[in-house]
């Protein structure tokens, strides 16, 4: 986070510590670990500063796991091995983690550097998961292992799993594809408009394109991914609620 200079940037700065803890429902005792949850590596690196948040995310992915693991241990208590790390699985990917990043809008508390910002790095599910476990392991680092176990429970409470069978993930491509060859008696097409950003952390644009000449755009950190939500896009637009 950047350090305040002037007084309206300090009281900028009180306000959106405040916000953030009021998602969280956990006030910081040092501030400086929240700072440094909410710091990438581009944004320390461009300031000259070491303070970072990987280190905080190494400590965060471990009381993740933890506080999941316990809950679930809990909620299942003749669930066998396999059937809990497969539950965990659901729970802790990157995609689930950036979701409930986005629900207290953690994406817009990140200070990221000119260039990753660029790329599109504030809505990559990978990092605002890893920004997730930061922030989590900065909780535990200031509060301790009870207000962390707390945050988890609290913000996972609407996804913890009724029971071991979960459902499986939507198709959004395949429900556009019935629908559109149901009416048009074509297929949608797919391309691929655009790719960016270093090999490890790409960020791929797609073009969808209905018979009827509508199309529709989206991104995702796979070519694959980016189909899925243009998928999803364009059943809204025709007004079927993808399933």
């Amino acid at each position: 986070m950047w350090r305040p200079c002037s007084a309206s940037e300090r009281r900028a700065y009180a306000l959106e510590r405040e916000r953030l803890e009021q998602s969280l429902g956990y006030v910081f005792r040092d501030a400086k670990l929240l700072a440094a949850a909410l710091t990438h590596s581009s944004f320390a690196n461009e300031a000259e500063s070491g303070r970072h948040n990987e280190r905080l995310e190494f400590l965060g992915d471990a009381v993740l796991s933890l506080c999941v693991s316990s809950e679930l241990f809990i909620r299942f208590p003749d669930a066998r091995e396999g059937d809990l790390t497969r539950l965990r699985s659901h729970l802790v990917n990157a995609a689930a983690l950036a979701d409930l990043a986005r629900a207290i809008r953690l994406d817009t508390y990140l200070r990221l550097g000119r260039g990753e910002e660029s790329q599109g790095g504030r809505s990559r599910d990978s990092l605002l998961g890893d920004a997730f476990e930061a922030l989590l392991g900065a909780v535990y680092e200031d509060g301790g292992f009870a207000p962390a176990r707390a945050l988890v429970q609290r913000l996972f409470a609407p996804h913890w799993p009724k029971t071991l069978f979960l459902e499986r993930e939507k198709d959004f491509k395949t429900q556009l594809q019935e629908i559109v060859q149901q009416q048009y008696r074509e297929r949608p097409t797919y391309t691929l408009h655009d790719s960016h950003g270093p090999e490890h952390a790409k960020l791929f644009e797609v073009r969808l394109l209905l018979p009827d000449g509508r199309n529709f755009m989206a991104r995702g950190q796979s070519r694959k991914r980016a189909e899925q939500e243009a998928a999803r896009k364009a059943l809204l637009a025709l007004h079927v609620p993808p399933a």
